[in-house]
C-alpha cells in the first residue's frame, strides 16, 4: 500500500479516526478483524511486523509516529542494515530524526546491496503496538516509495499464533519468521494472532484471496487444542487449506505440525492438551495425505523446533535464540522451492539473474 510517497508494507488498511490525527496501521481489513474472537481482535491491530518504507536524497529525515495503546520500538533500516533503535510512548507522537550514514559513501554500492533491499531504502519496522503514522518531513527533497527492484522479489505471508507473531524473542525483528525470509532474501507479511489462531471462515478468505505472496506459511493448531473439537479443526483446517490451494493451485504452501511445547512431553500421556495435540498433528498429516497436491508441504514441527530448551521457561514461545534457530531451520526447508521460483522469476525475465 502506498500513500503520500511512502510505502506500506504488511498494511492492507490505513485507518482515519474521526477524531484523533493520524493514520493506524492495521495488518488485517476491518472486515476480518471483526470476525475474529474477541481477542483476536485485540492482536488484530497490532502492527508488528509493519514497516513504512520510502527513498529520498535528503540526508536529514524527521518522521512523526505514536503507539496508540501501550509503549513500544520502531526499529529503523537502510536496506538491510540496522541504523536506529526508538522508544514511542503510548498516546504521544513522537519525531524521530534520522540522518543518512556517512560511511556508505565510503564503500563500493554492491556491497551495501543485496538480494533483498536496496541500500537506498529507508525502512522503519514496528514492534507488537498499534501503530500510528503522522507525517514525514525531508525538508524539502522528494520523497518516494522504493521502486520494485529495490525491495524482495518474493515474498512470504505466514499466519499463525503468538509463536508465528514473535512471541518469546526480545524483539519481534528477531521472530522465526523474519529470520527465514531474511535468510531466504525475502519479504515477510507476518498474520500472526497472537492466542487467536482459530482460522475463521473469514480470515481464510482473506488469506486465500490475496495476490502480494509467493508463499504462503501456516502454524495452525496449537491454539485451537482442547478448545476446538477435533471435527471442527478438521473442518476449518481443511476450508483453509481447500481455498488456498483452490485459488493458487500452483503457489507453495508449506504447513507445520504443532511444534513441541509443555503438552507434547506431559507426564500424563492422556492429557486432553496431550491427546489434542497428537490428534491434530494427524489430522494435518492426513489432509496433506488426502489432498496429494504436489505444492503442499508438511513440515515436522520436531525437525523445526529441536531443542527444547530453546524455549523460555512457559515451555510454549522459543527465546531469542529458539527464534533464531527455528528460522534457520525453516529456511533450509524452504531453501529449495524459493531456488525454483528465482529460476522462474528469470527464465520469464521478472528478475535477471
Amino acid at each position: 500500500m502506498q500513500h503520500s510517497g511512502v510505502y506500506f508494507h504488511n498494511v492492507t488498511e490505513l485507518e482515519q479516526l474521526p477524531y484523533l490525527p493520524g493514520l493506524r496501521l492495521h495488518r488485517f481489513p476491518k472486515q476480518v478483524r471483526h470476525s475474529l474472537t474477541e481477542k483476536g481482535r485485540t492482536k488484530a491491530v497490532q502492527s508488528n511486523g509493519c514497516e513504512l518504507r520510502f527513498v529520498t536524497e535528503a540526508k536529514y529525515v524527521q518522521v512523526v509516529l505514536a503507539s496508540q495503546d501501550t509503549n513500544g520500538k520502531v526499529l529503523v533500516f537502510k536496506g538491510d542494515f540496522f541504523h536506529s533503535s526508538h522508544q514511542l510512548e503510548a498516546g504521544v507522537a513522537t519525531t524521530i530524526q534520522l540522518e543518512e550514514p556517512e560511511r556508505f559513501a565510503q564503500v563500493i554500492p554492491e556491497k551495501l546491496n543485496n538480494r533483498a533491499f536496496s541500500s537506498n531504502v529507508w525502512r522503519i519496522f514496528f514492534e507488537r503496538f498499534s501503530a500510528v503514522f503522522y507525517d514525514i518531513d525531508a525538508f524539502g527533497f522528494e520523497v518516494r516509495p522504493p521502486y520494485k527492484h529495490e525491495m524482495p522479489q518474493l515474498t512470504l505471508l505466514a499466519y499463525g499464533s503468538s509463536i508465528t507473531q514473535g512471541a518469546g524473542a526480545l524483539s519481534h525483528y528477531n521472530g522465526y519468521i523474519q529470520q527465514a525470509a531474511r535468510r531466504l532474501e525475502m519479504d515477510a507479511c507476518n498474520l500472526g494472532l497472537s492466542g487467536s489462531c482459530f482460522c475463521e471462515k473469514e480470515l481464510s478468505d482473506h488469506i486465500a484471496e490475496r495476490n502480494d505472496w509467493d508463499i504462503v506459511y501456516l502454524e495452525i493448531g496449537v491454539n485451537m487444542r482442547a478448545v476446538v473439537p477435533t471435527e471442527e479443526f478438521e473442518r476449518r483446517t481443511s476450508y483453509l487449506l481447500d481455498r488456498i490451494i483452490e485459488r493458487h493451485p500452483e503457489k507453495p504452501v508449506f504447513l507445520t505440525h504443532i511444534f513441541p511445547n509443555r503438552a507434547t512431553y506431559f507426564s500424563d500421556y492422556n492429557h486432553d492438551y496431550s491427546e489434542a495435540e497428537r490428534r491434530y498433528n494427524e489430522i494435518l498429516a492426513q489432509y496433506t495425505a488426502n489432498r496429494s497436491h504436489p505444492f503442499l508441504h508438511l513440515l515436522d514441527g520436531s525437525e523445526i523446533v529441536d531443542d527444547f530448551t530453546s524455549l523460555t521457561s512457559d515451555l510454549i514461545h522459543p527465546s531469542d535464540y529458539g527464534h533464531i534457530r527455528m528460522g534457520e531451520k525453516l529456511a533450509g526447508f524452504m531453501l529449495p522451492t524459493v531456488n525454483k521460483l528465482r529460476e522462474s522469476q528469470v527464465k520469464h525475465g521478472v528478475i535477471s539473474k
